[in-house]
């Protein structure tokens, strides 16, 4: 998720706007899962079909090849019936008529298997293809969305869509392409060969066709529901599961195990209630219809019968009974295979309108074509009369308004939910204002390119995020051309080098994803180290060193110190002395700025921030 930040050279987790206690945005308050897209079944094929578009030639090979094979298998019957009528001749096997008919016979079922192999092969290329450009659109996608999107919207609901539903559809796009192609020559080539041998017989199959189709599509109605509800709620339990794995140190220090058991298995109950009905319902379809099938494979063989014995309604031999009782089948065939994927069918469809809700939810407006490029920043920060709210009604920030020059250290202190880690957060432009201005450098935030603001940036979060690779690739992630000598640099500025060293095999040590063995405190080291490389012209810290013990952060406090000099800097900060030395200090509360100044003039008014320095230090 880390290029959703466009540039921003950060050190923390993916969800870096959310401060640590989770409660200084409101976005935690209106927390919510994605609604699934009301799309109609012939606006998803719509879409499914466009998404093909670029493998056409396959889909004409495998037509082609499809209705070949077809042919070829529809010559099968008509072979055999003429095999059987020389066979059962009065007196005599006629083996002058029969050698010829095998002969074609041997040679026309390889070829009707060789084309049938070729038109499985582009099928599954054109499915495989398709899906894998849908799975990188999906992925693409995040990275245009607004960061209040992926705040706001269960994670492991919309890691559900990116992989299972994204399957789903690769299941049922394989499953509909085949019989789709195999369906609609079958019937035409089946109809064509029926006729050909006797109309009255073949009208019968025709007649009782739509009573086979009715109770398919009347079963596949009622499954439709059930797989919607059955894809939203896999999307919930992986949800849930995902956040019960990632906090499991938190639910074990709160015994809070049995309470989260209990609530998983309440979803996965009602998950198995929702997948057994939509199961039962669509396993309906095939013994239904095959049991219309089978009246009607009755009925054609009742009815050649009575033209082989009287003539009536046509006359046929015994050899071309047996080749429209294949027919029948074969006619029938496409209507059966297709109810049997019926399952596949209705995932796939439910599947798709989560995932194509997640492809049009509303993204993040593109920067201006006039937008401008900040270069060479010196770090002038100015906030004019902000507002903010995250939920309408409900105002954040109110009139916020100061100015940090070049240089300057500006701390941010006050009461846990007050909008300390959000003027950050709009800084960055991860939320639109309300009302007022942000200036870099006397440029308009919302006038600049997201990329070149962002870029101007270095964030370290108490929250830390490390990616499953060495501890050379976490450092270089906010410079990927960084020299070996470049990275061991910025590790020793960060007092991070000692215990690097003593991995077993340093700077090439494989952590796993967020950390693996390291401790918090090495963690936050490294992306100290990672904001340090990138060597950023305006430094923003939202309780960095909190992690750390107190030996180390007073050597990391004195890397920041070197760090920050001659940069503009944002604290937030809780544990007051590391701030003493701010230029000014800000202090707000409830949304506005209440207090400014530095920690001596603070201390001397005798106000808020004299009382909280009071109740930390005595």
């Amino acid at each position: 998720m880390a290029d959703l930040y466009s540039g921003a050279n950060l050190s923390g987790g993916s969800m870096a706007v959310i401060s640590s206690d989770g409660s200084d945005d409101q976005s935690t308050s209106f927390y919510q899962t994605l609604e699934d897209g009301n799309y109609t079944t012939k606006e998803v094929m719509g879409r499914i079909l466009t998404l093909t578009g670029p493998y056409l030639p396959l889909l004409f090979v495998s037509f082609a090849a499809t209705a070949i094979s077809v042919i070829l298998q529809l010559v099968v019957p008509i072979l055999i019936g003429r095999c059987i009528d020389n066979v059962i001749a009065a007196g005599a096997v006629d083996f002058g008529g029969l050698m010829p008919e095998l002969t074609l016979l041997a040679a026309v079922i390889p070829g009707a298997a060789l084309t049938q192999w070729l038109s499985s092969y582009c099928t599954n290329r054109l499915s495989y293809e398709t899906v894998c450009d849908l799975r990188t659109s999906v992925f693409e996608t995040f990275k245009r969305l607004p960061l209040s999107f992926v705040d706001t919207h269960a994670h492991g609901d919309l890691l559900s869509r990116v992989v299972n539903d994204v399957d789903q559809v690769g299941d049922g796009l394989l499953q509909g392409f085949t019989q789709l192609l195999n369906g609609i020559v079958t019937l035409v080539g089946t109809l064509l060969f029926m006729f050909s041998l006797s109309v009255p017989v073949a009208l019968v199959v025709i007649v009782f066709t739509p009573l086979s189709i009715f109770v398919a599509s009347q079963i596949a109605k009622r499954s439709s529901a059930s797989f919607a509800a059955q894809q939203a709620l896999q999307g919930r339990l992986s949800g849930y599961a995902e956040q019960t794995i990632s906090n499991q140190r938190l639910i074990a220090a709160f015994a809070q195990g049995d309470i989260c058991q209990q609530r998983f298995e309440e979803i996965n109950e009602r998950l198995r209630v929702e997948g057994q009905h939509a199961q039962f319902v669509s396993s309906l379809t095939n013994p239904s219809t095959r049991l219309v099938n089978n009246i009607i494979y009755a009925v054609v063989a009742v009815v050649g019968c009575s033209c082989v014995i009287t003539g009536w309604p046509s006359p046929l031999t015994v050899g071309q009974v047996q080749s429209f009782l294949s027919y029948s089948n074969q006619y029938m065939k496409p209507f059966n295979e297709i109810s049997g994927v019926v399952t596949q069918l209705q995932a796939a469809l439910a599947g798709a309108r989560r995932v194509f809700a997640l492809l049009d939810a509303e993204k993040e407006l593109p920067d201006a074509a006039d937008a401008e490029v900040l270069e060479n920043p010196t770090g002038d920060l100015r906030f004019c009369h902000v507002d903010f709210s995250y939920v309408p009604d409900r105002p954040l920030l109110t009139d916020i308004d100061f100015h940090a020059r070049p240089g300057e250290r500006i701390a941010l202190v006050g009461p846990t939910g007050c909008g300390k880690t959000t003027l950050i957060n709009l800084l960055l432009r991860f939320y639109d204002l309300d009302g007022g201005r942000i200036l870099v450098d006397g440029h308009d935030t919302a006038r600049l390119t997201r990329a070149s603001l962002r870029s101007a940036f270095g964030m370290v979060l108490q929250d830390t995020w490390l990616f499953a690779g060495t501890i050379r690739d976490n450092i270089r992630y906010s410079k990927p051309d960084a020299t070996d000598d470049e990275i061991e640099r910025a590790a020793r500025r960060a007092h991070a080098h000692k215990f690097i060293v003593q991995l077993p095999d340093g700077y090439d040590t494989v952590v796993g994803e967020g950390g693996g063995a390291l401790s918090q405190g090495q963690r936050q080291l490294l992306c100290i180290a990672r904001v340090m490389l990138a060597d950023p012209a305006i430094l923003l810290l939202d309780e960095a060193t909190s992690s750390i013990d107190t030996r180390t952060e007073l050597q990391v406090q004195d890397a920041f110190d070197r760090m920050m000099e001659g940069r503009t800097s944002l604290v937030v900060a809780h544990r007051l002395s590391t701030i003493r030395n701010a230029d000014k200090i800000l202090v707000m509360q409830g949304g506005r700025i209440a207090e400014c100044g530095t920690h001596d003039d603070l201390i001397e008014q005798g106000g808020f921030y004299a009382h909280l320095y009071e109740s930390q230090w005595g």
